[in-house]
């Protein structure tokens, strides 16, 4: 099984490192199995899925077994697909700081990554970790519930041309262990609201606050749940 680990917060990011172990404990790394990680050299977050093909693509080995590259997630599933691996089984991207929910998705590098691997027909999991305002994530609790959702994505059998939405509830001890949910993405817009600087706009939109569709990926999210859902390209 050969797997491709990327993101859009950059190759030193915690939440990459995060998924890493996870993927270890959820599919344990032996001579057949090989864990590539082929990430952004800097942070990417909200490019969508922008790709380069204007100028030259640096990339960096920095090990047998990790890639940096001068682009955007997206043009690192490319790289990976077209030019560093041969037959590759899963692409698997994150952990975003932050949620990928709803319309969220179409701004998202992290799905981005996952979007480009559907478009080859390679399976695909874009994994965010969604944050409570002035909260820190605790990013042990993030690999454990990353683990849980791997060990239950990775067995199921998935349509070409689909890949997994993945947003890992905010979570601290003594919470009631979520569970994993699969349902619709919300079709409700995010905030659209602005405070007024003089000529400028400064968003001033509260994520939190956002409309959500009952029993969609936001409301399940925000209700403490590991919302899962499937995307067709």
């Amino acid at each position: 099984m050969a797997i491709i680990l990327t993101n859009d917060d950059g190759i030193e990011a915690p939440g990459i490192r995060s998924l890493h172990q996870a993927l270890s404990q959820a599919v344990p790394m032996t001579g057949d199995h090989q864990m590539l990680v082929v990430a952004p050299r800097l942070p990417h977050s909200g490019c969508g899925h922008q790709m380069t093909t204007h100028r030259p693509i640096q990339v960096d080995c920095r090990s047998k077994d990790e890639y940096a590259i001068d682009g955007t997630p997206a043009d690192c599933t490319r790289v990976a697909l077209n030019h560093l691996c041969g037959q590759v089984d899963w692409v698997i991207s994150g952990v975003n700081a932050g949620g990928n929910l709803g319309a969220d998705i179409y701004v998202s590098g992290t799905v981005a990554a996952v979007r480009e691997a559907a478009f080859y027909r390679v399976p695909g999991i874009a994994i965010s970790q969604y944050m409570l305002k002035g909260r820190t994530i605790d990013w042990e609790v993030t690999t454990q519930l990353t683990v849980k959702v791997l060990d239950k994505l990775m067995q199921q059998a998935i349509e070409p041309g689909t890949f997994w939405n993945v947003n890992l509830p905010f979570f601290e001890a003594g919470m009631p262990d979520p569970e994993i949910v699969f349902c619709p993405l919300c079709t409700q817009p995010l905030p659209g609201n602005y405070r007024v600087e003089g000529t400028h706009l400064i968003y001033a939109g509260e994520y939190g606050q956002r409309l959500r569709d009952p029993d969609s990926d936001v409301a399940v999210c925000f209700g403490g749940q590991i919302a899962v859902s499937q995307v067709r390209i």
